[in-house]
């Protein structure tokens, strides 16, 4: 066990001890760690690595936060509520499954396609025209694995990256994109990110800007509709306006908080409060 794992298993078990055993709100993933309604027990593949206290909280809360893609799954055979739920979790990190889902619902998403093998990957430039975005379809974040393919060099290269699926989008000439933070439904928060000159991407994490000013109505009513049609409970979209029109290029789970901080919005606060409220 690492520093920083014996640190929240001392503040976990500290919180167990002080909570009435009815009032027991546990998470296992840190996100909530400094919330002080939350007890987080930390991640263990391996069941019998958790302490018997823990696993009993385990069994007996109706309840879990932040589960794990893992457990997610287990929880939901056993008939218990998890926040994050379980629709959310099939989608966080996969940008295949969400392209497919948001077809199938109508949601309005950047023209995509999935090439697999070498022998469907020499065919994207029968669908495709320079410039293009490629992406990494699995567990890619912070703008790492997004490329704007200029030519056939580019291509190359990413090709040569992706052992198995290509994950090809058109290109949406834009500097900006609209990230909305919803957790049941409600938007919780909007910002937009604007890129910094010469690159492509919108994320913080590669030199994008936030900005306040004139978040738009019809942008956070397709959030709120695409949270809704697609279960999601606690996402941030990405939604940007081009060619006429709003669209959602993706759905994340695991959010940044940086967004938060700029506005002064407490995160940890706001989930307290939340979960105080039965909002959660």
């Amino acid at each position: 066990m690492s520093s920083g794992e014996a640190a929240l298993h001392r503040i976990a078990k500290r919180l167990y001890k002080r909570f009435p055993l009815n009032t027991k709100r546990i998470a296992l993933e840190r996100r909530l760690r400094h919330c002080k309604n939350v007890i987080t027990l930390g991640v263990r593949t391996n069941l019998s690595d958790y302490e018997d206290w823990q696993i009993e909280l385990i069994r007996q809360s109706d309840l879990i936060f932040y589960p794990t893609a893992f457990y997610v799954d287990i929880f939901d055979t056993m008939g218990k509520r998890t926040f994050p739920n379980y629709h959310t979790y099939k989608y966080t990190m996969d940008k295949i499954k969400q392209t497919a889902l948001f077809n199938l619902l109508k949601v309005p998403h950047p023209r995509t396609r999935v090439f697999y093998g070498n022998y469907q990957k020499s065919k994207i430039l029968e669908h495709f025209e320079f410039p293009f975005v490629a992406k990494i379809a699995r567990g890619s974040a912070l703008g790492r694995g997004i490329y704007l393919i200029r030519n056939k060099d580019d291509l190359a290269r990413y090709n040569k990256r992706m052992l198995r699926a290509a994950y090809i989008q058109e290109y949406l000439e834009i500097d900006r994109d609209l990230r909305v933070v919803l957790i049941r439904g409600r938007i919780i928060h909007a910002y937009w990110r604007v890129a910094r000159p010469g690159e492509f991407r919108t994320n913080v994490s590669q030199g994008a800007t936030i900005s306040f000013d004139n978040i738009p109505e019809e942008g956070l009513a397709l959030a709120q509709n695409t949270a809704r049609l697609c279960q999601m409970d606690d996402v941030g979209l990405d939604i940007c306006f081009s060619n006429g029109r709003y669209w959602v290029l993706e759905a994340n789970m695991k959010y940044g908080l940086e967004g938060f901080r700029q506005a002064g919005i407490d995160f940890f606060k706001l989930i307290d409060e939340m979960i105080e409220n039965g909002e959660i």
